[in-house]
């Protein structure tokens, strides 16, 4: 079974290549594609929740603060390593995974203009599938520096951070 058919269970059982923390949570993961740099996932621990509502409350405050940690880990880097970074944008959805996650995605000047102040789905869909964008090699250091970023931030908050 490849890993992205199993996201949340991959990351449980190590094999989620794409983890950078276990947060209490969930698992912060590095998007696998990256035309925007830095692109992320809280992936909630629980497989079977498929909305924040379906979380006891306690859980959903949780994944929010996780979420909310996680993207300030992003900010943090992508401002370091990128000059025409604008802005993280946080967004819970459930319309394509039935699982939950919420995307952290950095915002650049540099994107077209016709986009830069729109939602990332309107980018062309072939983002998502374009060998070009997939997560490489070449992300190494900036997903060194959101790990670094997150563990910092994790130990200031004293939480649970692998």
């Amino acid at each position: 079974m490849d890993w992205r058919d199993d996201r949340i269970g991959s990351a449980a059982r190590g094999e989620n290549p794409t983890v950078i923390a276990e947060l209490t949570s969930g698992y912060a993961v590095i998007g696998d594609v990256q035309f925007l740099p830095g692109y992320c996932v809280l992936l909630g621990r629980d497989p079977d929740a498929r909305a924040l509502a379906d979380m006891p409350r306690k859980a959903r405050v949780q994944f929010l603060a996780d979420a909310d940690l996680l993207a300030t880990a992003v900010e943090l880097a992508c401002r370091e390593s990128d000059s025409g970074f604008r802005r993280v944008n946080l967004e819970v959805l459930g319309n394509t995974d039935a699982f939950v996650h919420a995307h952290v995605w950095p915002r650049y000047d540099w994107e077209p203009s016709h986009l830069v102040s729109k939602p990332v789905w309107l980018y062309d869909p072939t983002n998502w599938s374009n060998p070009a964008s997939a997560l490489g090699s070449q992300h190494a250091r900036l997903r060194a520096s959101i790990t670094r970023a997150l563990s910092s931030l994790a130990g200031e908050d004293d939480v649970l951070i692998s």
